[in-house]
């Protein structure tokens, strides 16, 4: 039995060895920090696993991609390629989210951790914004081999049966010891602080203040045995944990100082001065001052609780939003950045359908309370969540007696004490309504209703194009669930066994295809092919060529083909599409051939061996209408296998698409022994594991049963 190794934070062999390879290539860089990400097998999000240069909490933003996220290490690891961004400004133009959640000055590259077909996942680097643009090729060379050596050892604790697997915190690496000072030396740096007129104070990596001085007690209202030990916002309660954050995480990757003025209760502002480097970060604490002051007091009233924490996840909500995708999307993404930025406890997100109330989404809600509201419609006696869906009207009740006052009956059922009803409106429309709400009384101040009613109005939006998505989606499903064969037919003498597996990024539509066309009771006809493009229009003409070959099957294959192709040049679609087409002989046992550009079949021979057969290739389909196609004639005795693909079962970015090729015949080999069915799980499964996959995957596999002729 194989014992994965966590390389989170529990010390352990096999989180030493990657950690020891990441310190070494973010010291060979001058990165200031480093992430590593791992892709367990078979999974499809990119987990943080080490981290170099900030606090885990600094980085919990960046805590986990699926590779189909535009981000840089998603690209990275999907693309097989190193992406460098260098600057602040190219990171906005070509990834917003991560421009958006780092607010200094950055330079950035993304790596992707391989050895050979298999990917491990990626490293992230990042230098201050006053590097240089350019990627040195030094630096170059020393993240390319840097990642090789993450691989390897990442590959070796793997065939050792110990694989490596993120834990449930990200393993923070250890960065080299500060000087030690001689006891003398200590208190004289104490004695120095503690004549300074402002108060200081030092936090380690975790950001946990482990000195203060007295001014700095002073200056907090405090004392010093309550401050060590502690996280600045957990022990001064006034101080904005977002806020300080944002400038500690500015601090750490630019290497220059940060600061920020917060208001201490009742009416001092203090200005905190940051300055950081690896190990930790020394904080200056300063009143602010006259001017500043005088200032801040003439802007209207602030309340204590500032809401900077909310912005910070509304900024976060934003830039996800951008990536969603469909209806269950912005649900998930509003659930996760709403709740904890407001204080909320509980979360329903409803959609109108039919006059009905419809909860597409909730979060702190027994089942039987979202029952009691789905599907209750809009015209019965009225609810705040119908009155927000059918009139646009918000609603906010700060206390149980306010709602009972309205609408009996709600506090007992729900357990909940406030409660926030925004209505969902786009194109001048309630398409929904998000409720928010709290185990405690909450009173909504005039600043906490406009920010809530302005997310609201961010998710419609994103709400409106995932329903559009959503349709979008089901219809395309439903046509190309209507254009590929529901089941095989069934063949005498012949075994069969067929898989379509859509892309991970997209539509879940494409053009590739697959047939087993039953002739007479000694003859078959197959065809496997790859119409260009992810789309509705893909899709469409993949129905076209399925129809040409199946008018036309039982005729010599060139010929098969030729008509085809006459038929696409005379649409003259836009799209090229490749194809192979192969006339069964069930009682002589031969195999007839032709191909327009499509990869090369694979013939497993009885005794176990596999060839990849190498055919005359002829044009691709709808490119010139007077085009030839050679046929070639095979053995295809008892036992046999012959395997027919398209290209997103071998292709893998920066793989050379011959050697994995190959490898398919050498997993045909070793799996000589599976049932047919079988077998086709394993070539699916086996092509999973190798990268994620970009593209269609199309599987035929036919064999004539031993037991014929």
């Amino acid at each position: 039995m194989r014992h994965p190794v966590d390389c989170g934070p529990a010390e352990g062999s096999g989180a030493r060895l990657p950690a020891a390879a990441a310190a070494q290539v973010v010291q060979e860089t001058g990165a200031c920090v480093g992430l590593v990400y791992l892709l367990p097998r078979g999974e499809r999000v990119l987990r943080l696993a080490m981290i170099s240069g900030v606090p885990r909490q600094i980085a919990a933003p960046w805590a986990r991609y699926t590779v189909t996220s535009p981000v840089p290490v998603a690209d990275a690891v999907r693309e097989r390629r190193l992406v460098w961004l260098g600057s602040q400004e190219e990171a906005a133009y070509r990834y917003p989210r991560a421009a958006l959640l780092l607010s200094c000055p950055f330079a950035m590259a993304a790596a992707p951790i391989t050895t050979g077909t298999v990917v491990w996942g990626g490293l992230v680097l990042l230098w201050p914004g006053s590097r240089p643009v350019r990627l040195s090729e030094y630096e170059h060379d020393a993240i390319v081999s840097g990642c090789h050596r993450l691989g390897l050892l990442l590959q070796q604790a793997a065939n050792g049966g110990h694989p490596v697997v993120p834990g449930s915190e990200p393993h923070v690496l250890s960065q080299p010891a500060p000087r030690t000072p001689a006891p003398a030396g200590a208190l004289a740096a104490v004695d120095f602080a503690e004549r300074l007129p402002e108060g200081c104070c030092a936090l380690d990596r975790d950001s946990r203040i482990t000195f203060a001085t007295a001014r700095a007690a002073d200056l907090l209202k405090t004392d010093i045995p309550h401050l060590l030990g502690s996280l600045p916002w957990k022990a001064l309660p006034w101080l904005d944990e977002a806020l300080f954050e944002d400038r500690h995480r500015a601090a750490v990757i630019s290497r220059r100082p940060a600061s920020f003025t917060v208001l201490r209760p009742p009416d001092q502002w203090l200005s905190f001065h940051l300055h950081a480097d690896a190990r930790g970060i020394s904080v200056r604490i300063t009143p602010a001052a006259d001017e500043a002051q005088e200032t801040r007091h003439t802007a209207p009233a602030i309340p204590v609780r500032a809401p900077a924490p909310a912005l910070h996840h509304l900024m976060r909500l934003a830039a996800t939003l951008t990536e969603a995708v469909g209806v269950q999307d912005v649900v998930d993404q509003a659930a996760d950045e709403i709740m904890p930025a407001f204080d909320a406890q509980g979360l329903i997100m409803f959609m109108a359908q039919d006059d009905r109330l419809r909860v597409v989404g909730h979060c702190g809600y027994s089942t039987e309370v979202v029952d009691h509201f789905d599907g209750a419609r809009l015209s019965d006696p009225p609810t705040p969540a119908a009155r927000a869906l059918a009139d646009g009207v918000t609603s906010f009740f700060a206390s149980p007696d306010e709602m009972e006052q309205m609408y009996p009956g709600i506090p007992a059922l729900t357990k909940k004490e406030a409660w926030a009803f925004l209505p969902l409106i786009a194109s001048g429309h309630p398409i929904g309504c998000l409720v928010l709400s709290y185990d405690r009384p909450h009173s909504f101040d005039p600043q906490e209703r406009a920010v809530l009613i302005s997310t609201a109005g961010l998710i419609a939006q994103a709400l409106d194009r995932a329903r559009l998505y959503d349709a979008k989606h089901r219809l395309a499903q439903g046509l190309q669930a209507g254009l590929l064969p529901h089941a095989l037919p069934n063949v005498p003498d012949l075994e069969a066994a067929a898989r379509y597996l859509p892309a991970e990024r997209g539509m879940d539509i494409g053009g590739d295809f697959y047939d087993l066309i039953p002739l007479d009771p000694t003859a078959a006809a197959a065809a496997i092919g790859d119409v260009q493009g992810h789309n509705i229009t893909a899709a469409a003409l993949m129905g076209q060529v399925r129809t040409a070959i199946h008018a036309t099957a039982g005729a010599p294959p060139g010929d098969v083909l030729a008509r085809a192709n006459r038929l696409l040049t005379d649409l003259n679609p836009g799209l090229f599409t490749s194809c192979l087409y192969a006339h069964l002989d069930l009682v002589h046992h031969r195999g007839h051939l032709a191909t327009a550009g499509h990869l090369p079949p694979i013939l497993r021979h009885p005794d176990g061996r596999a060839e990849v057969l190498d055919l005359p290739t002829g044009l691709l389909l709808g490119i010139d209408p007077a085009a030839t196609y050679p046929t070639t004639e095979i053995p295809l005795p008892p036992g046999a296998l012959l395997a027919l693909y398209t290209d997103g079962l071998v292709e893998t970015p920066g793989a050379d698409l011959e050697d994995a090729i190959n490898d398919l015949a050498g997993q045909l080999t070793q799996a000589e022994h599976h049932s047919i069915d079988a077998l086709a799980d394993s070539l699916v499964h086996y092509a999973g594991q190798r990268a994620p996959r970009s593209d269609d995957i199309a599987l035929l596999l036919i064999s004539p049963n031993r037991t014929s002729g």
